[in-house]
Parts: C-alpha cells; sequence; structure tokens
C-alpha cells in the first residue's frame, strides 16, 4: 500500500514538473528582434551646453500660485526660441497663459492622426536646508563627473531638451512628417497639471483631433532595479494610477484634560481606532491586470526557478505576490495603496478637542473608482466610531485611474522598437505608472497613450528622483536625443495604404 502510494507521488511529480516546464518553454521571449542602429551623430558639447542652461531657469511650480515665476518659464521659452530656430521655423507655436506651450509641425497627409510628445516645464523646489547637501548648486545646470546637473535635468527638462535636440535635427535634414507633430510643455504638472493639461486636451477635441499615440514623462531604462535581470529593462507605461483623498472627521464633546471622559469615547482615540482599522485593512493585492502583463512579458527573460515560477503564476503566484509585497515600490502595483497622511487634533495640553481631522490617500488601480473608496473608508470608521460622531467626504480634485492602452498595436510596436534600436541591450516590457503624470488628461483624445522615459536608472538614483543631487549622465542624455529622433522618424509615418 505505502509503495502504490509513493509511486502515486512520484507520478504526480513528474507530470507536475512536465506541466511546469512545457509552461515556462512554450512561453516564448515578446522581445522584437531588431538591429541596433548606429549611433546618430550628436554635438555632444552643443546639446549638454543648451540643457545645463535650460536647467538655470527656475521654473518652480506653486499649487498656492499658478503663476508663481511665470517670467521664468517666458525667458526659457524665449531661450528655446533662440536655440532651437529651425524647430520654431517649421512649427506652429501656441502659448497658453503665458506658461504652457503647444507646439504643431503640420504633416503632409491630413487623414493620418497625429502624434504627440509631451514634456513639462516646471520643477518641484529645492527642500528648504537641503541646498548644502548638493554637490553643486541645484539650478547651475553644471556639468561634473560625466553627468549634468541640478532640478530639472532628470525630470523633465531633460526630456524636453532632448525632444527639441531630435526635433531640431530633422529638421535641419529637410525631414517633412507624414503625419502632424504635436509637442506640448506643461506649466502645472508637478502640481498635478488640471489646469493647462485638460485644457490642451479639451482644445485639441475642439478642433476634432484624435491622436494616433501619445509618449509622455514615465518609468524609465532600469539597471539593477529587478532581480533575476542582468540587462536593462525598459518599462513602458501602459497605464496610470488615479489618486482620491479622503477627509475624516471625528466628532466628540470638547472638555478639560483632568476630567477625560470614558477610554476609547474622546476624538482623538475615536480618530486612533479609526486611523488603525483603515491602516490594519489595506485593499486586497493581486498579480493581475497591468502587473500580469508584465511579469507574462518579462518570464522568458529570467533564468532557472524565477523564471519557472514567473511562468506558472497558476500555482506560483502566492510565493511570487508575497515577495512583491515586500517591497513598497512593487507592492504598490498590486492594489490601491492607502496612506495615512495628514492627521490633527488638539491645540492645548491640558484641552480635550472637539474635532480630530485626517486624510487618507488613496492609489487607484485601474478598475477601482474614488467613490468606491470614499465608500470603503466609511464602512471601516463605522466598525469602531459611532455613526452620529465621524462624516466622511472626499477632497476635490480626484483622478480615477485611466485606462490601458493596448500592447497589441502598431502604436506600442512602433515605441518599442524604437527602444531596443536605441537601448538594443534592453528588455522592454509594459509596466503601470504609480505616480501622476499629465497624459493622464488626455484620454479624451487618444486610446495609446504611453509613459516612458529613456533615462537609464540604477537603484542609487531613485532618491535623485524630486531629491538631492538630480542629474542625467551625459552619455544617457545623448541616447535619449537618439530615441527621440528614432521614435519622431519612425511615428511620424503615415500607415500604408
Amino acid at each position: 500500500m505505502i509503495k502504490k502510494i509513493v509511486v502515486a507521488l512520484l507520478a504526480l511529480l513528474l507530470v507536475l514538473a512536465c506541466v511546469l516546464g512545457f509552461n515556462t518553454w512554450r512561453k516564448g521571449s515578446r522581445q522584437l528582434e531588431v538591429a541596433p542602429l548606429a549611433p546618430l551623430a550628436v554635438d555632444e558639447a552643443g546639446v549638454v551646453q543648451r540643457l545645463g542652461e535650460a536647467v538655470r531657469f527656475r521654473t518652480v511650480s506653486s499649487r498656492e500660485d499658478a503663476k508663481l515665476n511665470a517670467d521664468q518659464y517666458q525667458a526659457l521659452q524665449q531661450f528655446l526660441v533662440v536655440r532651437f530656430p529651425r524647430v520654431h521655423a517649421v512649427m506652429k507655436r501656441e502659448v497658453m497663459d503665458n506658461m504652457s506651450v503647444l507646439m504643431t509641425w503640420q504633416g503632409s497627409q491630413a487623414s493620418a492622426k497625429p502624434i504627440m510628445l509631451m514634456a513639462h516645464q516646471d520643477v518641484v523646489p529645492i527642500a528648504p536646508g537641503t541646498e548644502k547637501d548638493w554637490a553643486v548648486a541645484p539650478f547651475s545646470g553644471a556639468l561634473k563627473d560625466g553627468f549634468i546637473w541640478g532640478r530639472g535635468a532628470w525630470d523633465n527638462k531633460g526630456n524636453l531638451m532632448s525632444q527639441l535636440e531630435a526635433l531640431e535635427a530633422l529638421a535641419a535634414s529637410g525631414f517633412k512628417p507624414e503625419r502632424t507633430i504635436y509637442l506640448f510643455w506643461g506649466a502645472h504638472e508637478e502640481i498635478g497639471g488640471s489646469t493647462d493639461a485638460a485644457q490642451i486636451a479639451q482644445l485639441l477635441k475642439s478642433r476634432g483631433v484624435q491622436l494616433d499615440m501619445v509618449l509622455d514623462e514615465g518609468l524609465l531604462v532600469t539597471e539593477g532595479l529587478l532581480a533575476g535581470f542582468d540587462k536593462p529593462v525598459a518599462l513602458v507605461g501602459i497605464a496610470e494610477k488615479g489618486y482620491v483623498s479622503v477627509k475624516l472627521s471625528v466628532n466628540s464633546s470638547p472638555g478639560h484634560s483632568s476630567m477625560p471622559p470614558a477610554a476609547g469615547s474622546s476624538a482623538i482615540a475615536m480618530m486612533s481606532s479609526a486611523l488603525q482599522r483603515i491602516d490594519g485593512r489595506q485593499m486586497p493585492g493581486a498579480i493581475g491586470g497591468v502587473a500580469r502583463e508584465m511579469f507574462d512579458t518579462l518570464a522568458p527573460e529570467m533564468k532557472g526557478f524565477t523564471r519557472v515560477a514567473m511562468s506558472n503564476l497558476w500555482l506560483f503566484s502566492p510565493l511570487v505576490q508575497k515577495q512583491l509585497e515586500s517591497k513598497a515600490s512593487t507592492n504598490a502595483m498590486l492594489r490601491t495603496t492607502t496612506a495615512l497622511t495628514i492627521v490633527n487634533a488638539g491645540n492645548k495640553e491640558n484641552v480635550l478637542p472637539g474635532r480630530a481631522e485626517a486624510v487618507v490617500n488613496y492609489r487607484l488601480l485601474p478598475g477601482d473608482s474614488s467613490q468606491s473608496m470614499v465608500e470603503r473608508q466609511k464602512a471601516l470608521v463605522a466598525e469602531v466610531v459611532p455613526a452620529d460622531h465621524f462624516e466622511v467626504a472626499a477632497l476635490p480634485g480626484p483622478q480615477e485611474a485611466s485606462k490601458v492602452s493596448p500592447t497589441d498595436s502598431a502604436q506600442y510596436a512602433v515605441l518599442s522598437r524604437s527602444i531596443r534600436e536605441v537601448f538594443p541591450e534592453s528588455i522592454v516590457a509594459p509596466g503601470l505608472m504609480i505616480g501622476g503624470t499629465d497624459s493622464l488628461h488626455l484620454a479624451p483624445v487618444s486610446v495609446h497613450i504611453f509613459k516612458f522615459s529613456p533615462v537609464r536608472a540604477k537603484p542609487e538614483d531613485l532618491a535623485r528622483f524630486h531629491g538631492t543631487n538630480e542629474r542625467i549622465g551625459v552619455q544617457n542624455y545623448l541616447e535619449a536625443v537618439r530615441f527621440y529622433h528614432r521614435l519622431l522618424s519612425q511615428a511620424s509615418k503615415a500607415p500604408a495604404q
């Protein structure tokens, strides 16, 4: 009897091994086979100098004052007119509110849908007190140790300037696009972009424009960020999380601290219980949607057991998910995240406040809605706080998650091909953008919206994003120019008749 059980178990294991092996084998590579391009000749000294000059304009945006530093934006735009004369000779320039800019290069085939590249002029401020921590002055645009340094060198003047460098070279060569090319340079991206990006979307819609493809800043050419890869992984954002901030207000009778109410019934105590319940009941996670597509694309490029596990998520999903949830960056791909961000209560040490307030920020996966988060928070709070003692409401400005752009499309293929041609050693895969971009507002005028920046990033570089010592490598910046040159020359071709 024992022998039969052992034989049966061995047979089952053999069948399982065959199934795992077959699934692993049949998941072939999804990478486009392309020949590397010969590097485009670029005036290194000139392009580096111009990016450094652009960084010196202090185009810091402000949520409190939308017109803050308007003079710096105008000065930057005049600088661009002077430095890129050919671009401005072939493209029409429209300025909105003296800050954001729409550029149009009319294509030769009016029936072909246009394409749009996006970038933003504004930058985040330098955190007060951290100026001394910079290796160079944060708005110097200095060239040092093979890098261009300064606020905006990476986010996002690096994209803006490399797009212009590519277009200047194309215009100088006599290039004529078949599709119309649009550029949009936002002025408020770092504070939500809802003003100018949404305005541009409405303007294009009013003109009857439907864009064939939109490319905005986004995910990166990662190096050493994903375990199991000895090659760079170029992640292309095909969707973007939404967000909603939900305010919770808890009320109780105010009073003197010498005579506190029953334990757990003060405003602060009830708020504490509510926040603990909200934080302790995170939204469920799963390897689905965009995350599943990303791992399905990456699995054939992996090695050893990691490849087997990723190719057989029907069996190994719990193990893989647990590992992904252990890191904040990958956990955010699997679920709508919950973050406690603001708490206010009390103003004197011997007074029991009659009101406590808190804000919870949710970053929404495609498929979840802002209203569902409001209702969920209300239900969680009701489990620990009496209904007549609290209120829940969404703060102004919620943004729903974007739709998912298809990857089985000519638009994704031309982007993927251009990446592989300029970054030939890279693996290209779709990904989820967990931060916010201006392109979220372009959904009314395009189905194919992608979020990708041709910037190489190692683990130690991530802290520079919106942080101290922001910089971009000179050679990487030249690659960015070459990438946009190749993409524009290919994506602006009209479809074959």
